[in-house]
C-alpha cells in the first residue's frame, strides 16, 4: 500500500470515529508498518490525531491479523 492510500484510508476512519473504525485504522496502520515502517506509521498518527482519537501513540506497534 502507498503512503497516499494508506493517507486515503486513514481519513475515512478518522472522519467517523467509532469502534469499528478504531479496528479498521489499526489494520491500515500495521499494513504501513510492514511496508514502511515504524516512522512512517508516527507519522501517520500525528498527522490525523489518532492518539485523541482511537489512543494510538507514536511508538505503538501494530500487528495484522
Amino acid at each position: 500500500m502507498t503512503l497516499a492510500k494508506a493517507r486515503e484510508l486513514i481519513a475515512v476512519q478518522a472522519n467517523m470515529g467509532g469502534g469499528y473504525n478504531r479496528n479498521g485504522a489499526r489494520l491500515i496502520l500495521a499494513e504501513v508498518q510492514r511496508e514502511h515502517g515504524q516512522q512512517a506509521v508516527d507519522a501517520l498518527i500525528r498527522e490525523f490525531d489518532l492518539e485523541n482519537l482511537f489512543g494510538f501513540k507514536p511508538g505503538k506497534v501494530f500487528s495484522g491479523p
